[in-house]
Parts: C-alpha cells; structure tokens; sequence
C-alpha cells in the first residue's frame, strides 16, 4: 500500500493544540511546547534582532513557530525559533499553506531533548533551501554554532559573540548576554497581594 504523505497546506489545516508541528519528507512530527529557557533564549535574540531592525530597516524578524515550506513532493514545512527575511525577498501575497521561502537567517535554540542527528538534519534543511545563516544556541552546554551557505561551520562559546556578517551588517551580539540566567532581580519581583 503506497504511503500518503502530508502536504504543507494540509498541515497548515491541522492545528494540534499546545503543540509544535513541522513536517519533514511529508510525515508529521509533533512535539511538546518549549521549555522555559528555550523561550527566554529564543525571546532575548528575537528582540536583539528587532531593534536591530527599527535602526536599520532592512528587513522583517519572525516569532517562534513561524512555518516555511522548504521542499516539495514530500513537503518539509520548518519553523525555527527566529528567523530574519531580507526586505525585497518578503512574500507580498498571502498563501493557503506556508510561504515556499528560506529565510535569509535561522535562529534554532537546541532543547535538551533534541538529538544531535535530528538537529543536523534540520540544518541541511535550511542551508539545501537557501539559508545563508543558521545560529544553534546550545543553553544546556552553553555553546552555539554558526553554520554558513557556503560550507563553513563556527563554533561560540560563552566569550564570543555573533556576528550578523552579510546577513545583518553590524549586528553582534555575545552569547553570554542571551544565556544570562533567567531569573529576575529581587527589586523586579511582584509583590504579594496584601
């Protein structure tokens, strides 16, 4: 019995509730909301990137989860943690499923679940449709990578900093300030009602 594969526009027809969804060769994959570092993480360099953007409006930055149709027949639909898109690559026209588009940037931000073969597949995906930067942000291990259109990998640890390169001219950003911990200062806490 011959395999009935998703397309991108039958899975933008089929929400599943409290979850994250992609589809990868066609097959759903599911899985749980991120974890709270994750979306500290992912929050601290979507709003570097945005007030980037109000300074130098080159181009739109987009919220977790939003999903990209990299491949067809089977479709692969991803959604990275952040992405950037250059201005004159901004879809003009709504689309029934996902916009068929690789954004310029990726921001993914490793969960400590995710397997490292499940990770580098996910690489290829967006570097084979035409990402020209990928950023993995490792919290846990508390490293980062930079993968390149061109082939060449970089890896961050805790003193450096990402460079925007082409992609964003003059942006940088250290690691450290998006891997800071996650609590709030005590002068910052809410007060209990009285």
């Amino acid at each position: 019995m011959p395999h009935t594969y998703m397309t991108s526009e039958e899975l933008a027809m089929y929400p599943i509730p409290d979850r994250r969804t992609e589809l990868v060769r066609g097959r759903l994959v599911v899985r749980e909301p991120a974890k709270l570092r994750h979306g500290v993480v992912a929050g601290r360099m979507l709003v570097l990137i945005a007030a980037y953007l109000n300074a130098n409006p080159i181009g739109i930055v987009c919220a977790a989860d939003t999903g990209f149709t990299l491949a067809r027949k089977p479709d692969t639909v991803r959604a990275p943690d952040v992405t950037y898109i250059r201005a004159d690559r901004v879809p003009t026209e709504e689309v029934i499923g996902f916009d068929e588009l690789a954004p310029d940037l990726v921001v993914e931000v490793r969960s400590p679940g995710d397997r490292t073969r499940m990770i580098q597949t996910k690489i290829r995906h967006w570097l084979d449709a035409g990402t020209l930067l990928v950023w993995l942000i490792d919290p846990r291990r508390q490293t980062a990578h930079v993968h390149r259109a061109n082939g060449t990998e970089t890896a961050l640890a805790a003193g450096d900093a990402f460079d925007g390169e082409e992609v964003l001219p003059g942006f940088s950003v250290p690691l450290a300030s998006l891997l800071a911990p996650t609590l709030l200062p005590a002068a910052h806490t809410a007060q209990s009602p009285r």
